[in-house]
């Protein structure tokens, strides 16, 4: 005979808080490894010279219109 909607109602339910679990637990683990490498990368070589290099750029870059607009309009 057939089932009635009602007894798989729960079911599904569990399913969809499992995933939601499941889901969040993935996302923390892959944010944990992302921040490992990340580390790993400042201790590097190549880490230390991206950072030396991102320096040196900031600090050749001055500030050129010190909060003025970069497009001025005159009429006339």
């Amino acid at each position: 005979m057939g089932w009635c909607a009602c007894f798989d109602g729960g079911n599904k339910q569990r399913r969809r808080e499992e995933d939601k679990l499941a889901s969040a637990e993935v996302r923390a683990r892959a944010a944990e490894a992302a921040q490992r490498r990340q580390e790993e990368f400042d201790k590097s070589a190549a880490g230390r010279a991206a950072r030396a290099q991102m320096q040196a750029m900031n600090k050749q870059s001055p500030a050129t219109n010190k909060g003025e607009p970069v497009l001025k309009w005159s009429m006339g």
